[in-house]
C-alpha cells in the first residue's frame, strides 16, 4: 500500500516532466477511446444533433476535467487564490501563470478528441444532416419538408432500407465530411501556428517576470508539499505521546490484570525536539489557523 501511495503522490508532483507525460497518456486515452467507441446515430430529426454533439464537446469536458484532477497544482492555485493576504501579499502574477501552465496542458486532451471526431466526420454528418438544404441534392428536391427532414435525418444511416443505395445520402454525406475534416484541419492549423508564435515571440517579452512568476509557483507549490509533510511527521509523533501518556495513567489497572507495560523510551527525548513545544489540541488548531490566515513573509534573513 505504501508502495502505491509513494507512486501517487510522485504523479502528484509538480515535475513538468511528469505533468506532460500525463497529459500525453489522456491525448492518446482519447483516440484510443474514440476509436473503439460504437457510433450509432439515432437518425431521428429530433435526436441526431443532440446525439452528435453531445459525442463531440461531452468528452472532452470529462478529459478536460480529468486533467485538472490529475494537476496537482490546480488545487494548490486555487489556496493560493483563495487564501487570506495575512502577513504575505498574493503575487497575481503567479496565479496567472499557475493558471495558464494549468489550462495548457488540461487541454491537450480534449482539443486531440474534438480534432479527431471533426477528422472522421461521422459526429458532424449525425449532427447536421438534416440542417442540409435538400435543393442541392436531386434525390430530395422533389419531396415535402417533412419528408426531406425525415430522409435527411436517416443519412447516417447507411444500413437503412431506404438509404442503402440512395446516391444522394452519399453526396450528402461526402459534402458534410467534407466540411468536417476542413475544420478539423482548420482548427489544428490555427493551434500549431499559436503554438509556434508562442513559443518564438516569447523571447521578445520580459524574461525576468516569468522566471520570477515560474520560481514562486514552484516554491509555492514546494512550500506546500513541505507542510504537508511537516504536518504528517508532527501528527506522527504527537498521537504516539498521547498513547504512551495513556499506558501510563493507565499502570495502575495494567498491573492488576497481570499485563506487562512496554519499557522502551528509546527517542523519547528526539520526540519532544520535535514537537516543538506544541504538546495539546487547542495549541495544534492555533497554530494550523495561524499559518492559514497569517502565512509568515518570505524573508529568512
Amino acid at each position: 500500500m505504501d508502495r502505491f501511495r509513494m507512486i501517487f503522490q510522485y504523479f502528484q508532483s509538480n515535475s513538468e516532466s511528469v505533468m506532460n507525460g500525463i497529459c500525453g497518456l489522456l491525448a492518446l486515452a482519447s483516440v484510443k477511446m474514440y476509436t473503439s467507441f460504437d457510433f450509432s446515430c439515432p437518425c431521428l430529426p429530433l435526436y441526431n444533433m443532440a446525439y452528435g454533439l453531445g459525442i463531440m464537446f461531452i468528452p472532452p469536458i470529462i478529459l478536460f476535467l480529468c486533467g485538472l484532477i490529475l494537476n496537482r497544482q490546480s488545487l494548490v492555485m486555487l489556496e493560493e487564490w483563495r487564501r487570506p493576504p495575512g502577513c504575505r501579499k498574493k503575487d497575481l502574477a503567479v496565479i496567472r501563470y499557475m493558471c495558464s501552465s494549468i489550462m495548457q496542458r488540461a487541454m491537450v486532451a480534449p482539443v486531440v478528441w474534438i480534432i479527431v471526431t471533426l477528422l472522421d466526420g461521422k459526429c458532424l454528418i449525425c449532427a447536421f444532416s438534416g440542417s442540409v438544404d435538400p435543393k442541392k441534392f436531386v434525390g430530395f428536391a422533389n419531396v415535402s419538408i417533412v419528408q426531406g427532414q425525415q430522409l435527411l435525418a436517416k443519412v447516417p444511416c447507411k444500413d437503412d432500407e431506404l438509404m442503402r443505395n440512395n446516391t444522394s445520402r452519399k453526396a450528402v454525406s461526402r459534402y458534410l465530411r467534407c466540411w468536417s475534416q476542413a475544420l478539423g484541419w482548420s482548427i489544428l492549423l490555427i493551434l500549431i501556428i499559436a503554438a509556434f508564435l508562442a513559443r518564438w515571440l516569447r523571447p521578445c517579452f520580459n524574461q525576468a517576470t516569468l522566471l520570477q512568476a515560474r520560481h514562486w509557483s514552484n516554491y509555492i507549490d514546494i512550500e506546500q508539499k513541505i507542510f504537508e509533510e511537516t504536518c504528517c511527521e508532527h501528527s506522527r509523533l504527537f498521537a504516539h505521546k498521547c498513547i504512551l501518556h495513556f499506558f501510563e495513567s493507565m499502570q495502575q489497572e495494567i498491573k492488576l490484570h497481570s499485563f506487562s507495560l512496554p519499557r522502551e523510551r528509546e527517542g523519547a527525548e528526539g520526540e519532544e525536539d520535535l514537537l516543538r513545544g506544541i504538546t495539546d489540541q487547542d495549541q495544534v488548531n492555533k497554530l494550523l489557523k495561524t499559518w492559514y490566515y497569517e502565512k509568515p513573509p518570505l524573508d529568512v534573513s
